[in-house]
């Protein structure tokens, strides 16, 4: 029997105040007016565990921690859980086809 999968990519919105942040506003030229701004990681944790781990502060990214508002698993749920290394890679394309969609997207 292998390892059960345990790694999930998650979606956090973030407070629209995030675009007054000169590297979020930089990081993100094609930003559609009215989309949502988003965080997108991975982790070993539950989403849920992780995102109050940013609001805590721990091993937390800076916008999450002062933006951060909810999670929005309907961008994400339907993936999860996968290996360590879909996750890695499922973070970097979820994060691509946001902002291909006009999002506001924010990765570690």
């Amino acid at each position: 029997m292998g390892r059960r999968h345990h790694h999930s990519v998650y979606v956090i919105e973030l407070s629209k105040d995030v675009l007054y942040e000169p590297r979020f506003k930089k990081s993100n030229p094609d930003y559609v007016t009215g989309k949502p701004c988003v965080y997108v990681g991975m982790t070993g944790l539950s989403p849920d565990l992780r995102f109050d781990k940013h609001k805590a502060g721990i091993q937390a990214n800076k916008f999450v921690r002062k933006y951060g508002l909810r999670l929005l698993p309907e961008l994400y749920a339907i993936y999860n859980p996968m290996p360590y290394a879909g996750a890695a890679d499922m973070e970097v394309e979820l994060g691509i086809g946001l902002r291909e969609a006009g999002y506001g997207v924010w990765q570690a």
